[in-house]
């Protein structure tokens, strides 16, 4: 029977579902699969030492419709020869978005950029963060702007545009009518600059994101800000970490909020608002009801203010995401924030990171998680929650059937709490990711999650890093994933895992088919154990991360494992220091650079899993 898609269309759907190294091999059958295969490859590119060459990009331009420049694709060219590259790639009339993070293209790269921008009516988002590009530069990009009616998110951060280089785009903006992004983070305009901007956003109809962190803004930039905040009925995000808003700052802002019915997300950490600022956006929020993120972390918060927010918490029925962490509400704040949640029904998401809170304000939180039927996050990282806080939760997770996200790195928690959260693995049905990193669970406490592991089908992150479960500890875990059809991310980072511990998790890895990222970190893993795990690897077709770093794994065996790279065409390998120092740095394995999420917060909706809400250590 005749497929009614000719061959190229059936080899054309096939290329949307391969990986860069697949679609690479079946561009090189034919010419008829290179046709079929060559618009997917080049699709999206990352022009890299490791990636496809200056020449083929240039061949292929038209096909690109995201690319991002990383410095040592053009290291050794010289600034025009590189310029006349970005201009030509600017020329294509295909690109959507372009990512120069961190090329030092300078105010001449930013000219070239600017005259590009003038003519070219396809590119919408583009990236020039850390590119040493000063006032001139900014000026240039500005004047562009006047005539380009595209371009929806620029990204200048970290640059040293100034407050001339800012005035020069605010200006822009009271015309342009296609930015609706736009990113100023640690650009130094100060004051001065904010004025300028916060002058055009009175007038300007599309602006919606604005990232003003790191700038040196005070109380008076604040005031401005939040004079248009009054006014402007577009702008929805607005980033102002790490200023110097201060009480004044903050308090002018929060007035402003008490009739804003546009702005969804505000970022004040690190702005040393104090108790006064944190206060009046309390009160702000008992009236606000179109706020729905608000971050106050590192401001120097304490149990008052924690309770004075508390109250709102009790009226307002907008918020979702709320972020106290890294402040110093206590057990009374976190008391006073849980009889809160018993009547709220709009919080999602609570961080309440190195807050001090002790067993008491965990005992407290757990109580009203019983009744609570919206928080989906809670993150009680660097609490000293114990053992008891511990236990306190695991009877809440008995009955909860809201949380899927908890966090509770770093809580000295031991086994006797991880005995009683495994406990309550056997029971609850909706919790997906629990990070136990940092907090001496031991042997004892492995074994018992890995029981729970057993019979749960729900949780798919785990982190266990930082952990001494030894090889007792990984036998266990690794007897679980044998069953176990549910778990997709394994940390065990610095775990002591042993010889014997990862031979055992090597052998799991051969049957196991819904684990796709695993972290062996500085395990001391070696040359006889990696052995191991390049056997599992030729047979297991689900693990797509396996993190190596730190590992001594030698030469030799770092090139069977790129061999076996070569059979699993899914796997990305992270090995980069994982060579002892009798090897030799120029193995046949090609190193992918990622960080792991192991210490992060874990598997989070995308708002929440920002740094802007879950500090990394």
């Amino acid at each position: 029977m005749t497929h009614p898609l000719d061959l190229h269309e059936i080899r054309s759907r096939i290329a949307t579902s391969l990986g860069l190294k697949d679609l690479a091999s079946c561009a090189c059958v034919s010419r008829h699969w290179n046709d079929s295969f060559t618009p997917t490859l080049y699709k999206s590119v990352v022009l890299s030492k490791f990636g496809p060459s200056m020449e083929s990009v240039e061949k292929n331009k038209h096909l690109i419709r995201c690319l991002k420049i990383q410095s040592c694709a053009y290291e050794k060219l010289s600034t025009s020869t590189r310029d006349k590259v970005i201009s030509n790639i600017m020329a294509n009339s295909a690109l959507i978005t372009l990512n120069l993070w961190g090329n030092l293209t300078g105010d001449y790269g930013a000219q070239t950029l600017a005259d590009a921008l003038k003519t070219n009516s396809t590119l919408t988002v583009l990236n020039i963060a850390a590119n040493s590009i000063g006032p001139d530069g900014a000026m240039a990009l500005a004047e562009a702007l006047k005539t380009n009616s595209t371009l929806t998110t620029l990204d200048l951060w970290n640059n040293w545009i100034g407050s001339n280089g800012a005035k020069a785009l605010a200006e822009v903006l009271k015309t342009n009518s296609a930015l609706t992004t736009l990113s100023f983070g640690r650009d130094w305009i100060g004051d001065y600059g904010t004025h300028a901007l916060a002058e055009a956003l009175k007038t300007n109809s599309t602006l919606a994101s604005l990232d003003l962190q790191k700038n040196g803004i005070g109380s008076d930039g604040a005031k401005a800000l939040a004079d248009v905040l009054k006014v402007n009925s577009i702008l929805t995000t607005l980033n102002l970490q790490s200023n110097y808003i201060r009480s004044d700052g903050a308090k002018a802002l929060a007035e402003a909020l008490k009739t804003n019915s546009t702005l969804t997300t505000l970022n004040l950490s690190f702005s040393q608002i104090g108790s006064d600022g944190a206060e009046a956006l309390a009160e702000a929020l008992k009236i606000n009801s179109a706020l729905t993120t608000l971050n106050l972390s590192c401001n120097n918060i304490r149990s008052d203010e924690a309770k004075a927010l508390a109250e709102a918490l009790k009226i307002n029925s907008a918020l979702t995401t709320l972020n106290l962490s890294c402040n110093y509400i206590g057990s009374d704040g976190a008391k006073a924030l849980a009889e809160a949640i018993k009547t709220n029904s709009a919080l999602n998401i609570l961080n309440l990171w190195n807050d001090s809170i002790g067993p008491d304000g965990a005992k407290a939180l757990a109580e009203a998680l019983k009744t609570n039927s919206t928080v989906t996050a809670l993150n009680l990282w660097k609490n000293s929650i114990g053992c008891d806080g511990a236990k306190a939760l695991a009877e809440a997770l008995k009955t909860n059937s809201t949380l899927t996200t908890l966090n509770l790195q770093t809580n000295y928690i031991r086994s006797d709490g991880t005995k009683a959260l495994a406990e309550a693995l056997n029971i609850n049905s909706t919790l997906t990711t629990l990070n136990l990193g940092y907090s001496p669970i031991g042997s004892d406490g492995a074994e018992a999650l890995a029981e729970a592991l057993k019979t749960n089908s729900v949780l798919t992150f785990l982190s266990l890093s930082y952990n001494t479960i030894g090889s007792v500890g990984a036998k266990a875990l690794a007897e679980a994933l044998k069953t176990n059809p549910a778990l997709t991310f394994l940390g065990l980072k610095r775990t002591s895992l042993g010889e014997i511990g990862v031979m055992a998790l090597a052998e799991a890895l051969k049957i196991n088919s819904t684990l796709t990222t695993l972290d062996l970190q500085n395990n001391k893993i070696g040359e006889d154990v990696a052995k191991a795990l390049t056997a599992a690897l030729r047979i297991n077709s689900a693990l797509t991360n396996l993190y190596l770093q730190g590992n001594p794994i030698g030469s030799d065996r770092a090139k069977a494992l790129a061999e076996a790279l070569m059979t699993n065409t899914v796997l990305t390998l992270d090995t980069k220091a994982v060579f002892s120092s009798r090897s030799s740095t120029g193995s046949d394995l090609e190193v992918f650079s990622h960080n792991p999420t192991d210490d992060s917060f874990g598997t989070l909706p995308a708002q929440a899993a920002s740094n802007n809400n879950y500090p990394n250590e």
